[in-house]
């Protein structure tokens, strides 16, 4: 039976959401035959995940030395037996069928990966689009690279959303090992390496809230930012030019900006 293996890092301030998580993952609907599991990892070993999952044999906790949301991330991967790998944040929720139209866009052997529309999900339970997302459709390699590059490292599409090839993600190296980013470090590094498709139906509610990650100072810190992005930017470029069988563009060629919105 092929498996879709979702991937969820967690860290205290985001335990209470957990529960709607596995509401909007219980509900999924499947194609048949397919299967979905839950690998839910806290960032340390501190019990935190005690008693607070549903008894569900399909949800999987795990811990393990404190590492940040990518090692997180990548220790999960280590438990997980899914051929598709789906990121889902701890106080995200996932949209009615946001995982069929995942699989469906993967049936096609030259797509890698895909990503999906989101709305913003606010305290009072408003939601709000926005105007970047790209047509529905495939993504070619590397146009949101140069779409990120060009606006100021803010991307076309939310990296939250990923849903890739258990090949491909291991190909890349899965996750960076950055404080926080890794899953845009992931996202163009799949966009340098492989086609994928856009799912213009939404699929997540991406909530926001004061304790999200991305609200932090320290995620914000413009100097360390700025050193998150032009890494992530070089791997990115060295990626493509390598698929491309080119020589990669020096530093002087490449775009720049102090963006602060989506892939950040």
């Amino acid at each position: 039976m092929p498996v879709i293996s979702v991937v969820t890092p967690v860290h205290p301030p985001s335990l209470p959401y957990l529960a709607e998580a596995y509401e909007s993952l219980a509900t999924q609907e499947l194609p048949p035959g397919w299967a979905w599991e839950w690998l839910v990892q806290e960032d340390g070993e501190t019990g935190l995940l005690d008693g607070v999952l549903p008894a569900d044999e399909r949800v999987l906790p795990g811990s393990g030395r404190r590492g940040g949301p990518g090692v997180a991330r990548m220790m999960a991967l280590t438990r997980a037996s899914g051929e598709l790998i789906k990121a889902l944040d701890a106080d995200d929720v996932l949209a009615p069928g946001a995982l069929a139209r995942d699989i469906a866009a993967l049936a096609d052997p030259s797509v890698g990966w895909t990503t999906c529309r989101v709305l913003d999900l606010f305290p009072d339970g408003t939601t709000a689009g926005v105007d970047s997302d790209p047509e529905e459709g495939p993504i070619e390699r590397g146009a949101i690279l140069r779409y990120w590059q060009r606006n100021g490292y803010v991307s076309s599409v939310v990296a939250g959303t990923l849903c890739i090839r258990r090949e491909l993600l291991l190909d890349l190296g899965g996750w960076m090992a950055l404080p926080a980013s890794e899953d845009t470090g992931l996202i163009l590094a799949a966009n340098a390496s492989s086609d994928g498709y856009f799912v213009a139906t939404c699929g997540m509610f991406y909530r926001k809230w004061p304790g999200q990650v991305t609200a932090s100072a320290a995620h914000n810190d413009d100097a360390e930012r700025l050193a998150r992005m032009r890494l992530i930017e070089e791997r990115a470029e060295i990626m493509l030019a390598g698929r491309r069988g080119r020589a990669a563009p020096s530093r002087t060629d490449r775009g720049s900006g102090p963006g602060s919105a989506r892939g950040t």
